[in-house]
This record gives structure tokens, sequence and C-alpha cells, in this order.
């Protein structure tokens, strides 16, 4: 019998493990883009970036998120809002993010 995942923020991130910027070959995880994931009773409220302010890009990033998150067994509602503060800097990438952009 599968394993069923439990709805937690561990399950919420990995799902978004599948969410790229279309025009930077990572995920929004490893580009460090999710500022906070919180999950109560099937609502999921995600807080996330833009690599930058004007991406045009980030209507539809916020969506695939969104789409991902509630494919996400028990999960009722799902939030993503983008936010800019703090502005996000490429230190914010992850150590596997930075092997895939070829970054040291």
């Amino acid at each position: 019998m599968p394993e069923i995942e439990q709805l937690n923020n561990d399950t919420v991130m990995e799902a978004l493990r599948d969410v790229f910027d279309p025009e930077i070959p990572v995920n929004v995880v490893d580009l460090g883009l999710i500022y906070s994931v919180e999950v109560s009773d099937g609502d999921v409220h995600v807080e996330m970036t833009l690599t930058a302010p004007g991406c045009g890009m980030g209507p539809y990033i916020a969506q695939q998120a969104e789409w991902r998150i509630a494919e996400i067994d028990d999960v009722e509602d799902v939030q993503v809002d983008v936010v800019f503060d703090p502005p996000w800097t490429p230190d914010m990438i992850t150590e596997e993010g930075k092997a895939l952009l070829g970054i040291d």
C-alpha cells in the first residue's frame, strides 16, 4: 500500500520543487523564492517573492505554485501571496540551486 503523505510544510515545500521560473531552470524553492508556508486544517498560505519586482512571469509563477499545491491530498484552500519585502538576492539560492546554475 502506498504511503499517504500528510499535509504539512514539508509536503508543500516538496510540491513547490515542481514549480519553475520559465526563465531560470531552477525550481522556486532552490531559487530561495519561498519565504513562508503555513498549513492549517487543509488551508495553505504561501508567501513568495520573485527575482525582480517587475518580473513579467510573476503571475504565471504564482499561479503554477497555487495549482501545484492544490494537487496535494487534503488541501482545501490555497493562497499564494507575492511579496517583495525583504527583497530577493542571489544569496537566497540554496546550494543545490547554485550547483544547477553553475554558481560557486
